[in-house]
């Protein structure tokens, strides 16, 4: 499978981020899978790219220019593919993967989360979106999720289009199976597309 990780890129971070990202590169070359990521040298993004490949796995690597102009491409990738926006940039690692695995990270991660788990909920693909959280970084995204489903903004098949899990091996293991569909209603449609 064409794994699409999404992590993060700050230096900021506690090194436990890193090292969980190292270890899904690991994980992730040990089962046969090529990693596509998005492209850079830095933080955990560099960290799952490097373990990948150390694990003897094919990597794929999606930068927008911009990120190549002040040098944090991954030159290592085995295809280090340069778009010229970071919207092409996403559409090509949705194009070139099978499942997603959503690492913690800030504001780009989220954005890639949610722009996935939409798709997923509209029935625009129905591969395995995996959310890794082994710390609760994102617990109060959860219980946000919750709230917008008491007040109406959301229906029961969000909660399905997502698995939310907290090791390694979990996370894999639901990666590799394939998901029920998530289907909405033509009444449904509406209501989440605003």
């Amino acid at each position: 499978m064409n794994i699409c990780v999404f992590c993060a890129s700050s230096l900021r971070i506690d090194k436990k981020y890193i090292e969980l990202a190292g270890h899904v590169g690991t994980e992730l070359a040990k089962r046969g899978h090529t990693l596509v990521s998005g492209g850079a040298t830095v933080s955990c993004m560099g960290a799952v790219g490097s373990a990948a490949r150390a694990g003897g796995a094919h990597t794929i690597g999606v930068i927008p220019q911009v990120l190549v102009d002040i040098e944090v491409a991954d030159e290592q990738s085995d295809e280090l593919l340069v778009t010229s926006d970071m919207r092409e940039r996403k559409g090509l690692m949705d194009a070139r993967s099978d499942a997603f695995l959503v690492l913690p990270g800030g504001i780009g991660t989220l954005e890639e989360l949610f722009e996935i788990w939409t798709a997923r909920l509209l029935g625009i693909h129905d591969r395995p979106l995996v959310v890794l959280d082994p710390w609760g970084l994102y617990d109060p995204l959860r219980e946000l999720m919750n709230h917008l489903y008491d007040e109406g903004f959301t229906r029961p098949e969000t909660f399905d289009a997502v698995s939310w899990t907290t090791t390694v091996e979990e996370a894999f293991a639901r990666l590799e199976a394939r998901p029920h569909p998530v289907r909405p209603s033509v009444a449904e449609l509406g209501e989440s597309s605003g």
